[in-house]
């Protein structure tokens, strides 16, 4: 059966709601809102194999007076990445007071060649690829993995690498780190987040 996981942003004002099937790896797809740095509305899909490798991604975001996509598909051993863009999220961001966020996408495919998993910017449902797709969750405690990303920035849309390492604590417990950031991640029996410090919490039905 599907499910649904509700989280709240303890960072800023904001949401994500995600609808799953795990049957035979992750379908995925879900909304988030928040207001910083410029109020926005992200939607996206996602698709694994039964290993939990990503082969396919898809997000969108628009806000007032500008609309952004960008698709990432694996295949072949590289990525092939898709961008679009609508209005001018530029002239948002500086209205706000924001610097540019560029251009959505990336220029240079070949910098995610090592990426196998996927990241979306200020979404808690993207920690599970790795914790899920190299057994953290049962692992002894100190077990530490590095793996390379394709991070999606949000609200830009675009695609960078990025080094992540994620660290087996005890049951329930990972660590995650990217450069000079920090998390301990609390994680149900099955690897999704329950608690990301400082960024977002799961919301259960009463």
């Amino acid at each position: 059966m599907p499910k649904s996981i509700f989280w709240t942003r303890t960072d800023t004002a904001g949401t994500e709601h995600a609808v799953l099937d795990e049957g035979g790896g992750l379908r995925a797809r879900g909304v988030a809102l928040a207001v910083d740095p410029v109020s926005y509305t992200c939607r996206y899909q996602l698709t694994t194999g039964p290993d939990w490798v990503t082969t396919r991604l898809e997000v969108e975001a628009e806000g007032a007076g500008w609309q952004r996509g960008v698709r990432l598909e694996a295949g072949d051993g590289r990525w092939r990445v898709t961008a679009s863009e609508q209005g001018n999220l530029d002239a948002a961001l500086r209205a706000a007071g924001r610097p540019p966020a560029g251009l959505p996408g990336t220029d240079d495919p070949g910098r995610l060649v090592d990426a196998v998993d996927v990241d979306l910017g200020g979404s808690p449902l993207f920690n599970i690829l790795p914790v899920r797709r190299l057994g953290l969750v049962p692992a002894a405690p100190e077990t530490a993995r590095r793996v390379t990303v394709a991070w999606v920035l949000v609200p830009s849309l675009a695609v960078v690498a990025a080094e992540q390492v994620y660290t087996a604590l005890g049951p329930g417990r990972i660590r995650f780190a990217s450069d000079t950031f920090t998390a301990d991640l609390d994680v149900d029996p099955d690897g999704w987040v329950i608690r990301y410090p400082g960024l977002a919490e799961r919301v259960d039905p009463r």
